[in-house]
This record gives C-alpha cells, sequence and structure tokens, in this order.
C-alpha cells in the first residue's frame, strides 16, 4: 500500500494568511505531521484523535461536525493549511471571524440558515461528548430546552431559523459569550 503524502503550501504563505508566526507554524506543523504522518487527515482519523480528550464520552457526532467544519473544500480531508487556518481563527481571529466560523459549524446542512433540528443535533453531541458523568446529571429534555433558550435568544424576527446576522447581533449582545470568545486568545 502506498501512502501519498500531502506537503503543505510554503510556510511564508501561511504566515501571510494566518495570525501565527513562522516558529508557531513550524511547530504546529510538527505536531500536525506527528498524528498524520501522511500531512492530511481523515475523518476517522480525526474522531480518534478528537476522542482521546473525552474518555468519558463519545466525541464522535460532535468530532464529525468539527470535521466538516475544518473541510473547508469539503474533500473528506483535511490538510494542514485547513488545520492551521481553521485555528488561527478559533484562536487568534476577531470576534466577527470567530462567530461566523462558529455559524459553520453549527450550520450543518450549510444552507446559510441554523434551524432547530441542527441546533438539537448539535447539543445532543455535546452533551454525548461530555458523557454520563456530568454534574448536576442532565434530564432527558435538557437538550431541547437548551434549543428552545438559544432560539428565545437568537431567532430576532421569530420564523424558526436563525441568520448569520441574528447570530452575530445575538452574539454580540451577550457578556458571556464574549467572554468565552476571548478565553484561547492567548494560547501559544
Amino acid at each position: 500500500m502506498t501512502m501519498v503524502c500531502h506537503r503543505p503550501e510554503g510556510l511564508e504563505q501561511l504566515e501571510a494568511q494566518t495570525n501565527f508566526t513562522k516558529r508557531e507554524l513550524q511547530v504546529l506543523y510538527r505536531g500536525f505531521k506527528n498524528e498524520c504522518p501522511s500531512g492530511v487527515v481523515n475523518e476517522e482519523t480525526f474522531k480518534q484523535i478528537y476522542a482521546q480528550f473525552f474518555p468519558h464520552g463519545d466525541a464522535s457526532m460532535y468530532a464529525h461536525y468539527l470535521f466538516h467544519a475544518f473541510d473547508i473544500t469539503q474533500t473528506g480531508s483535511v490538510k494542514f493549511e485547513d488545520f492551521v487556518t481553521a485555528l488561527s481563527i478559533l484562536l487568534r481571529g476577531t470576534v466577527h471571524e470567530k462567530l461566523r466560523w462558529t455559524f459553520n459549524l453549527y450550520d450543518i446542512n450549510k444552507d446559510g440558515y441554523i434551524n432547530k433540528e441542527e441546533m438539537m443535533d448539535i447539543v445532543k453531541a455535546i452533551y454525548d461528548m461530555m458523557g454520563k458523568y456530568t454534574y448536576p446529571v442532565l434530564k432527558e429534555d435538557t437538550p431541547r430546552q437548551h434549543v428552545d433558550v438559544f432560539f428565545q435568544k437568537m431567532d430576532k424576527n421569530k420564523d424558526g431559523i436563525v441568520t448569520l446576522d441574528e447570530f452575530l447581533e445575538s452574539c454580540q449582545e451577550d457578556d458571556n459569550i464574549m467572554r468565552s470568545l476571548q478565553l484561547f486568545q492567548n494560547v501559544m
């Protein structure tokens, strides 16, 4: 079996496209190549890597959604460039960039809106990922309650869907969300 390897575009180009220094990109690339020697990661490998961070839960569905958000070109694999571009947004992007990326993650079918079914799928995947040992113990209807609260806050015109504009506006009005976006600002 032959392994096809992918070499990323030049570091100078990635440095210009991201918020990382050349040195940081080299460190990230070493780590990426260590986990993914071929230079690309498929969804199954991504799920295995992600599952290591949530040993008490089932992270497979959330990892599936996350993988598709990282797989910008929808090729079924994530190259280093895709990975580092998303990481740059999540760690060092502007508030607007982070919120747009998060909206894209939640918009599972990529139709430009978040509907209740998509939000329910995401919330259930998060609860599955956290596992059975959450405190306080979750009730059966907790995911539905969270989705209802999300829509009460985000669906400004009450049409049953959340647009990007509604999402951006609602998030920027919420101090907790704005604080959480700053949590990883100084990572790396």
